[in-house]
């Protein structure tokens, strides 16, 4: 299996092209965005050394698919997907902020809680909960969104303090964040799964918000299992998880979290291997199908022929 870890096309009327940890943003004419979901993976706000056959794949299919389930909700920017790694959309000018909600007390607000803090981002969590416990409602926890670097906690009020966006804008965003949230719920429960928390991103253009990037994926969702979840919360025992904290989990028994001076563990050819298979079965999992593998020998010159063909 190759996995897809660098991608530098020269499309027609392309005037940029920005590579994030993932994916591979193409700017055609200030009109058009060509964003391929390459095989990077990245923990910790850092991009690992080997990429993860297919789940680029895995990633753009599963956006595409929530993008059209929420398109009742907030219009959003995709146009077509071309390609199975491939999405072509509107290009929007994104605010500075990442809508992070969370429905459960887990990860980083499990560590947050864990250290004796009850406030993150400026909203109150309440005393007397434990891990994987569900919030009585889902807080909305937001995040700056840094081109190079960590992104930061950061609370309602200091984004509008800020002029990161205006307050009649942010409680847009809150709203559509929230009924978003409500759906992918809804579609999760239908599969046996609980939406645990999530992010997302919005931008605007011509005055005009929409939902951007990708939404209820593995990078930016976790899923715990129905089954077996409220035994296991009991029992104070790890949850079930549909989500690439096994990975974080993973490097952070390797005594790795991002920090300065830490090395990233090596990652061998199983490792590799177990991690692509988790992220086809949260594929099939959160889509109730079945995962049908992209050609994969010229992945990339696949996806520079298909795109090509779309826009020409």
């Amino acid at each position: 299996m190759k996995a897809i870890t660098e991608t530098a096309f020269k499309f027609p009327n392309q005037i940029n092209h920005y590579k994030g940890k993932v994916r591979d943003v193409y700017n055609i004419n200030n009109k058009q965005l060509v964003m391929v979901v390459s095989d990077r993976i990245s923990a910790f706000d850092v991009v690992l050394p080997k990429g993860i056959p297919y789940k680029g794949q895995v990633l753009n299919q599963l956006a595409d698919r929530f993008l059209k389930a929420t398109e009742d909700i907030v219009p959003n920017w995709s146009l077509a997907s071309p390609d199975p790694n491939v999405t072509i959309g509107h290009y929007c000018e994104p605010f500075k902020v990442e809508m992070v909600i969370r429905g459960y007390l887990t990860g980083h607000a499990w560590r947050t809680y864990k250290s004796g803090e009850r406030m993150l981002c400026g909203v109150q969590m309440p005393d007397g909960m434990k891990e994987h416990q569900k919030f009585p409602e889902p807080i909305i926890t937001p995040s700056t969104k840094e081109d190079e670097g960590h992104d930061e906690d950061i609370s309602r009020e200091e984004i509008i303090s800020q002029g990161l966006v205006s307050e009649e804008e942010y409680l847009k965003l809150e709203d559509y964040t929230r009924r978003i949230f409500q759906r992918g719920t809804e579609m999760a429960k239908d599969r046996g799964l609980i939406l645990v928390d999530t992010k997302y991103e919005f931008g605007k253009k011509d005055g005009k918000i929409y939902l951007i990037d990708e939404i209820h994926t593995p990078d930016s969702s976790r899923y715990f299992y129905q089954e077996g979840y409220q035994e296991r919360l009991d029992n104070d025992e790890n949850q079930k998880q549909l989500s690439k904290e096994f990975v974080r989990e993973w490097l952070m028994e390797n005594g790795f979290q991002g920090k300065e001076g830490q090395s990233i563990p090596e990652m061998n050819e199983e490792f590799v291997e177990s991690v692509s298979n988790r992220y086809i079965e949260l594929f099939e999992n959160v889509s109730g199908e079945k995962f049908v593998k992209a050609e994969n020998v010229d992945s990339v010159e696949r996806i520079e022929k298909n795109v090509l063909n779309y826009l020409g």
